[in-house]
């Protein structure tokens, strides 16, 4: 590298521009040092490494700056108003105008000057504190030099000024956002307040509502900013004219008095099609204006009619609307709007005539507290024969609904319901006699199960039968189980209307169980009442023979005996007969109570019937319950009897059991020793444990204790279950009751408070030593299990 210097020279150039250097380093790095320490809080964040956590804000500088310029503009509010209030008076009429006037343009006009310079936040306090001048300046204006006019006229008119003001000063001022959403909020009162004034009856309040909402629909529709606020206000004021309008319209004396409510009605209607059909979106106000619609056409025909009647003229009018799902050429919100309208009054109807044939079914409720009486129930105080009408006629649309709109399944099943309740109803609201009740409503709860058992295999989306035809069939089927319950109450008030509606509705369940082709479920709910209308025809047989109660139990137990022998041929429904039919048997059991020997016999029997179902294979565990039953009706036999000492009946059973057990085990090592030796030593301890409880001697407890052990030491010797299991539980047993009076009389010694200290220790002790008892347990089932 050739320089024109000398290198000595070079040297030395060299090292002054080094030393030079270093010095604006040195100068460079203090200053940075100086930064750093005046603004660390600014810049640390800034400079922290990438993976050094920040330190969180409390608040946000936006936020912070809103509480404080929000704060200022209350505290100039406050200011404000309390100078109005009590400073007024110290002024005179020209310093009064003068301050309030300067102090109102001067709030109003600064924002201007704070927008320019991007203070959109303190504009906008500074502009709420001008707002709330004008108010000021309002209510001063009254007091001082118009006190004699109406104080609402002044409000109505000043409402509608200033509206006016703050909507030209947020439209000059578009910066500002509080301006124009308050002049709407405010531009809402002056009509209300004016109809007020006015002593205007409810209706023209009503009008003046509806006018108000007029105007925010207008302005809604015009799609400017503040359009979700105008719905908003629309909403309201037309909800509250459409609440007016209805309750004057409910209140109305005579046609001529409803005339002036259904024009309000109708206007209301209306302006709520008009928004639906602008705006896709305000379905709703269609749906508002639908019921308003309902309420303006039926309203003059309800003074002329019954209050049932008038229901149903409603309904009519509403079931009208319906058919705008079938006009193409409105607008879908609008079809949308006036469908749900016309659905919600058929809805409230349903549910008023639903609620008058619940009243009136529910007195069928009395024949219970006389059965057989052979006395008509007094006929009920309110018979709503419009219930029956509007039953059907929702009935009817809601299955030209579930026609018209296949895909919905909802429609088909609420019309087989509102039908079944309509035709079922028929006969008590129209006072028909006993027998045609009966009969006719025999016919529609049978006419309910056959479409049940129709309709349950049908395709979720029938369409053509009503759409959804397995929520139809389960509608269907809990109608025709309603019906059969009420029909069977009701025909519990003489004896030949007992027979034949119990035997007309288990014979319709049997044919239903046995031909019927629709789901499982309908098919097994037929069998079951099969069963139990069988079961209650045995009953009835009983009391009409007059025999005792005790006696109606072995009868009975023909019932479960029949379902027990026709077994597998009654085919996919045999499980639901056979619960059916164990429950008759319970009832059996529950009625011999009373009298111990007829007890004994219906247990035996019981047995009997239980140890014929045990021969099947698939049914070999109800041999158990046929081995319990034997065995409470043998010491049920031995109790009625008065016999003291059972051991010689059960010990020569026990040991013919025993033997057999035995010869069973060594032909097949594998059974287990429950069946083997369970029912025999079970035979004689456990009749003698319940008798060691009531003998005051010591004889049987010794000797019953001393047989337990042995039993026990065997089990545990020969590795056997049963044995081990049922010795140690009746030791135990026997154990207990000896030590009884002897705990009982040391827990009388201890102080009150020392049992209920121990048991908190107990509970400590075990919860500490949880875990380790948790294994202790497993270990110990662990080995049960592996006993014979």
């Amino acid at each position: 590298m050739e320089t024109p210097l000398p290198p000595a020279e070079e040297l030395a150039l060299i090292d002054r521009e080094l030393a030079q250097l270093d010095a604006r380093r040195h100068h460079l790095l203090g200053r940075r040092q100086w930064l750093l320490g005046a603004y660390a809080a600014q810049w640390a964040p800034q400079w922290a490494p990438p993976g050094a956590p920040r330190p969180a804000k409390e608040a946000s500088a936006p936020s912070a700056q809103n509480v404080l310029l929000t704060l200022g503009a209350v505290l100039l509010a406050v200011a404000a108003l309390a100078f109005t209030l009590v400073s007024w008076g110290s002024l005179g009429i020209a310093g009064r105008a003068s301050v309030l006037a300067a102090v109102t343009a001067a709030a109003l006009a600064a924002p201007v000057p704070l927008l320019r310079r991007s203070l959109r936040s303190t504009a906008e306090s500074v502009a709420a504190v001008g707002l709330l001048l004008t108010v000021l300046d309002a209510y001063a204006l009254y007091v001082v030099a118009l006190p004699d006019i109406d104080a609402l006229a002044y409000a109505a008119g000043s409402a509608a000024v200033l509206a006016g003001l703050w909507a030209a000063y947020g439209r000059a001022l578009p910066g500002l956002r509080l301006p124009r959403p308050v002049a709407l909020l405010t531009a809402q009162l002056p009509l209300p307040l004016a109809a007020l004034a006015s002593a205007a009856d409810p209706t023209g309040i009503g009008w003046a509502l509806w006018a108000t909402a007029v105007c925010d629909t207008a302005l809604a529709l015009r799609g400017r900013a503040r359009a979700a606020l105008a719905w908003t206000a629309a909403a309201v004021l037309g909800a509250g004219a459409l609440l007016v309008g209805l309750t004057e319209s409910a209140d109305a004396a005579s046609a001529g008095g409803a005339a002036a409510p259904s024009a309000l009605l109708a206007a209301v209607a209306a302006l709520g099609l008009a928004a639906a059909w602008r705006a896709p979106a305000a379905w709703p106000a269609a749906t508002s204006g639908g019921v308003a619609l309902v309420a303006a056409l039926g309203g003059p025909a309800r003074p002329a009619l019954a209050p049932g009647w008038a229901v149903v003229a409603y309904l009519l009018v509403a079931l009208g609307l319906l058919g705008a799902l079938r006009v193409p050429a409105l607008p879908r919100a609008v079809r949308r709007g006036l469908v749900r309208a016309g659905a919600g009054v058929a809805a409230a109807a349903a549910v008023w005539a639903l609620a008058s044939v619940a009243v009136v079914l529910a007195a069928r409720l009395r024949v219970l507290e006389q059965v057989w009486a052979a006395a008509t129930p007094p006929a009920a105080p309110y018979r709503p024969a419009a219930a029956v009408v509007a039953l059907l006629l929702t009935a009817a649309a809601a299955w030209w609904l579930a026609r018209a709109l296949p895909a919905r399944r909802e429609p088909g099943a609420a019309a087989v319901a509102l039908g079944w309740a309509g035709l079922f109803a028929a006969p008590p609201l129209l006072a028909v006699p006993a027998a045609g009740a009966y009969a006719w409503q025999l016919a529609v709860t049978v006419a309910a199960g056959a479409l049940a058992l129709r309709s349950a295999a049908g395709a979720p989306g029938d369409g053509a039968a009503g759409g959804g035809g397995g929520l139809r069939g389960i509608s269907a089927g809990a109608c025709a189980l309603l019906g059969a319950l009420n029909v069977s109450v009701a025909a519990l008030d003489g004896r030949l209307a007992t027979f034949a509606v119990f035997g007309a509705l288990g014979a319709a369940g049997a044919a239903g169980a046995a031909y019927g082709r629709g789901a499982l479920w309908a098919r097994r709910g037929a069998a079951a009442l099969a069963v139990a209308y069988a079961a209650g025809l045995v009953v009835a047989l009983g009391a009409l023979l007059e025999l005792p109660v005790a006696w109606w139990g072995p009868p009975l137990l023909g019932v479960p005996a029949a379902v027990a022998a026709l077994g597998p041929r009654l085919g996919a429904v045999r499980p639901a007969a056979e619960a059916a039919a164990a429950a008759a048997g319970v009832l059996a059991v529950a009625l011999a109570v009373g009298d111990a020997p007829v007890l004994a016999l219906v247990l035996a029997l019981a047995g009997a019937v239980c140890a014929g179902a045990a021969v099947r294979p698939e049914r070999r565990a109800a041999g158990w319950a046929a081995g319990a039953l034997f065995l409470a009706a043998t010491w049920v036999r031995l109790a009625a009897s008065g016999v003291a000492v059972p051991e010689a009946y059960s010990l020569p059973a026990t040991a013919a059991a025993l033997a057999v057990g035995g010869l069973r085990r060594r032909k097949d090592p594998r059974a287990s020793s429950w069946s083997a030796y369970g029912p025999g030593l079970a035979a004689t301890m456990l009749p003698s444990l319940l008798m060691v409880w009531g003998d005051a001697y010591w004889p049987r407890p010794l000797l019953l204790g001393l047989a337990a052990l042995a039993v026990t030491l065997a089990g545990a010797r020969s590795r056997l279950q049963a044995p081990l299991v049922l010795g140690g539980a009746t030791l135990a047993a026997v154990a207990v009751h000896e030590l009884a009076p002897y705990v009982v009389q040391v827990v009388d010694a201890l102080p009150r408070w020392l049992p209920p200290a121990l048991a908190g220790l107990l509970l400590l002790a075990v919860g500490a030593t949880y875990e380790k008892r948790l294994r202790d347990a497993r270990r110990l089932r662990e080995a049960l299990g592996r006993l014979g």
